[in-house]
């Protein structure tokens, strides 16, 4: 590879950032491509939400030690927030990433604006080098097409790791992974709402008094729904249907309540059955969406024959990878979860949550096109069990490996929080965020033992539900 290169990290979110800052410590050349206008733009629209784990397994590391690193022009005096609090997503940028990204070390490297639209490879001399050519492949270069306000960039890189996440893909709402007929047409009309929306602050307007359909199980539908509830005994006009794709199971649902092993996770799941229980949230199972009509209303069509109409959608069937961008490069990707090959056996939400997920690093994340890595969310496809603590380490491998540290590559670190395991109970999200009626360490997940399969043995230990996905 051409060391005269940089790497280039797609994503300034925290597994973005935190890998530049590996890669900064082992002295490479970085440049860091944002979509949005500052870092954690993806977080910014649902910073509404608190999340599960507290701030000590929010913190890569790497950016820790940069943080808190002098730096000409740069005191080194950041305030790392109290370990034990919970914070909000707004929070999460506010206090962490926008400092992290104005450190003097990074500011210089990151690009804003830039939407990464094509990544293919090109030869040394800056020939062409498509998909369908095998020859000078490994040492070939890539090229990293962006679109910004003034037209599109071409950047060059000799390594890639899109840390770009999923938060811009969201499932469909229709049937069997497709959108529903109309599906566009109501998403562009505002119809069908984002994954997260805010009914009790900025879109208090947009939801009361309206009659509004929640789709999906997990617990960004449960903290919605609550919201909403709560909305509800504010604005009673207000209408709130929950769409289950299956058959109302108390347990799947609820959690087990007060007598959950997860304390958190049996709040939130307390709090919804509550507002089910007293009639401000109607179910409805076996909600399997073929089409959306705008009339008055909206007309939502059910495979069924039942046809309901609403004011709102709002889609909490979580995320996939939107890998468009990535058509001209060998990826060798898992068919079920569309991870990596390697990774997704162990991060299929059908066998696994995530506090069974194996660690893995560079190794497992690699694919044909050699330099070339997904990390963080979107490596983990359709599966919700990812681990922001995960993605830290995925990334300080990946560093590692691309600075030709191979021992350090292979000697994963993971420490995941001796605070609990998440459950594929109430959604299976690994990622969800806490019940907003609590807040602290109280609000974490009790403790649970756990074993982590690590790729020189087991450890037996305990885990805890940390992250950004199913945001």
């Amino acid at each position: 590879m051409n060391e005269n290169h940089p790497v280039i990290v797609i994503g300034a979110g925290p597994i973005g950032l935190a890998a530049a800052a590996h890669l900064l410590e082992r002295g490479q050349r970085v440049r860091v491509l944002e979509a949005g206008s500052s870092a954690g733009s993806a977080i910014q629209k649902w910073g509404h939400i608190r999340l599960f784990s507290i701030w000590r397994w929010n913190i890569d590391a790497a950016s820790r030690r940069l943080l808190q690193s002098p730096a000409e022009g740069y005191a080194g005096d950041w305030q790392a927030p109290r370990e034990t609090r919970l914070p909000y997503g707004a929070e999460l940028v506010e206090e962490y990433l926008r400092p992290l990204a104005a450190h003097p070390a990074l500011a210089p490297i990151i690009s804003y604006g830039h939407r990464v639209t094509s990544v293919t490879r090109i030869q040394p001399d800056g020939g062409g080098m498509d998909k369908a050519r095998t020859h000078g492949r490994e040492d070939s270069l890539f090229l990293v097409r962006t679109a910004t306000a003034c037209g599109p960039e071409d950047l060059v890189a000799r390594a890639v790791i899109d840390a770009s996440g999923t938060w811009g893909s969201p499932n469909p709402v229709g049937r069997s992974g497709i959108e529903a007929i109309g599906e566009a047409e109501a998403r562009a009309a505002g119809l069908v709402t984002s994954p997260l929306p805010d009914p009790l602050g900025a879109g208090r307007e947009h939801f009361a008094g309206k009659s509004i359909l929640v789709l999906g199980a997990g617990h960004s539908a449960a903290n919605t729904l609550i919201s909403l509830g709560r909305l509800r005994q504010r604005q009673p006009d207000t209408r709130i249907l929950w769409g289950l794709r299956g058959v109302a199971n108390p347990i799947r649902l609820y959690g087990g309540g007060s007598a959950d092993e997860l304390p958190a996770r049996g709040q939130l799941g307390t709090s919804l059955r509550r507002f089910v229980e007293n009639g401000d949230i109607s179910i409805l199972e076996n909600v399997s969406v073929t089409s959306l009509e705008r009339g008055q209303r909206l007309e939502v069509s059910l495979a069924d024959g039942r046809r309901l109409e609403v004011d709102l959608v709002v889609p909490s069937t979580g995320f996939r990878p939107d890998l468009s961008m990535l058509s001209e490069l060998r990826l060798d990707l898992d068919e079920i979860v569309e991870a990596p090959r390697k990774l997704g056996p162990l991060i299929d939400p059908e066998f696994h949550s995530c506090g069974t997920v194996s660690a893995h690093g560079e190794r497992i994340l690699a694919h044909p096109e050699t330099g070339f890595y997904i990390a963080g969310m979107k490596s983990y496809g359709r599966a919700p069990t990812f681990l922001m603590a995960t993605g830290y380490e995925q990334v300080r491998s990946i560093a590692a490996s691309l600075a030709g540290d191979r021992v350090s590559a292979d000697n994963l670190e993971l420490q995941l929080p001796e605070t609990g395991v998440c459950s594929t109970d109430l959604g299976g999200s690994c990622d969800s965020p806490a019940p907003e009626a609590q807040s602290g360490a109280e609000a974490c997940c009790g403790p649970q033992p756990v074993s982590i399969r690590f790729a020189t043995g087991t450890l037996h230990g305990h885990a805890e539900l940390v992250g950004g996905k199913d945001k």
